[in-house]
Order: C-alpha cells, then structure tokens, then sequence
C-alpha cells in the first residue's frame, strides 16, 4: 500500500471536518451533558471513535483480501479502486451541497445503528474517561458518508493490517475538528456550515478523486499495451 494512500486519507479526514463538526460537533460538546468539555474526556471518546474505525477498517481490507484471492487480480482491483475514487468525488460534491449522493450509505447503515444506539445510553453523561471511550467506540458506527468513503479505499487495500492504518489515519485526520468542536461548540459549528469552507474542502477532496481516476486509466492503458 502505497504511503501516500495514507496521506491522502489523513487529509481527507481533515479536509472533511466541516461534515464532522457539523454531524458529530454537538456530540462531543454534550459528553458532559451541560458540564464543562475536559481535554480527557475528549481524547477519551476520540480514541474509542478512531479505533472502531480502524476496526471498520480491518473488515474492509479483509474483504478486499478474500475477494482478490478468489478473482482475477487486476479486473477485481481495478473496480475496487473505481469504485473508491467514484467514492471519494460524491463526497466532494456532497460536501459542496450539490448532490446528497452518499445518502443511501447512510441509509444502509441505520440498519446497524438501530442496535448499536440504544447502548450509548449506558454511558451518558459522559463524566469519565470510563465512560467517554466505550461511548466513542459505539459513536464510531455512527452512518457517515464521509467514513464510507474512506472505507471503500481501506477495500482496496488488500489486507487487514492495511485497512485499518488506513481508517486510523483517516481518523487521526479527523481528530483536529472534533477536538476543537468539543471545546470551541458553537463558534466551530457555525464556521464549518460557512459555504465557502464547505466549497474548498469538497473542491480539494473531489479532486483526490478526479486524480485517482486518472491513475486508474493510465494503469489500465498500460496494462492492455504490454498484454499480449
């Protein structure tokens, strides 16, 4: 796995912090339910949202794995990574507020939220680092469009261990905005819905996508013109 698949994460967890601050901002500024936002209990929920994502992460590379060992190599990876980069241009235009494409994601995984939700009521208000983490590790499944398509990238990446340093430094990506959003609430959220924010972020994202697929089809012209 290249190391700039992992950069390129990184910025895109950053880059979509105004989706973070917006979806999850009154989370982490409500874990003390009114009381004041400790660094603790912020580092505490974070690190349990990072590490289910990493988790995400496994299961994706994992699956990426199974499904290249029991196909043909380039044809399968190369959908897998058409398919991240197709991924990662709905978030940037999803992000710009031109189409609600990833919706549907978010959709499918309501279905798995139902069950996890309920849970989150065991540990809140958030008044300890004891409570903060296992409530960060449910948060982590929480339907996002924005970890989905980090996720479809963590698919490509043809192995566990890959797929989730990935989702990690996606969510190390993420870390900076949701810190902030439980120290700084309200001032971060209302300058995350600024649409001129909103724009460069999914401007600067859609194009990681856009350069993807540019690498896909020079890869695949390649390809065909040393295959016999």
């Amino acid at each position: 796995m290249p190391e700039s698949s992992y950069l390129a994460l990184l910025l895109i967890g950053l880059l979509g912090g105004t989706h973070c601050v917006v979806m999850c901002g009154g989370i982490v500024s409500a874990l003390s339910m009114g009381g004041p936002a400790r660094a603790s209990l912020l580092l505490a929920y974070n690190a349990g949202r990072i590490l289910s994502y990493a988790a995400a992460g496994a299961v994706a590379g994992a699956l990426g794995e199974a499904s290249l060992a029991l196909s043909g190599q380039l044809p399968l990876r190369s959908a897998l990574f058409l398919l991240a980069n197709l991924m990662l241009i709905a978030l940037g235009l999803y992000l710009m507020g031109l189409t609600r494409a990833l919706a549907f994601t978010e959709r499918f995984g309501q279905k798995l939220w139902r069950h996890l939700q309920p849970l989150t009521r065991h540990f809140l208000p958030a008044r300890s680092m004891a409570q903060a983490f296992p409530l960060g590790l449910l948060w982590g499944w929480l339907p996002c469009g924005l970890v989905y398509s980090a996720l479809a990238t963590a698919l490509t990446s043809g192995s566990a261990v890959h797929g989730a340093g990935l989702m990690l430094a996606f969510g190390a990506g993420t870390l900076p905005n949701l810190l902030l959003a439980g120290l700084l609430a309200s001032r971060l959220q209302a300058y995350a819905r600024n649409s001129r924010l909103r724009l460069a972020s999914g401007l600067l994202i859609l194009g990681f996508g856009v350069w993807g697929m540019i690498g896909l089809a020079r890869m695949l012209i390649v390809t065909s013109a040393y295959t016999p």
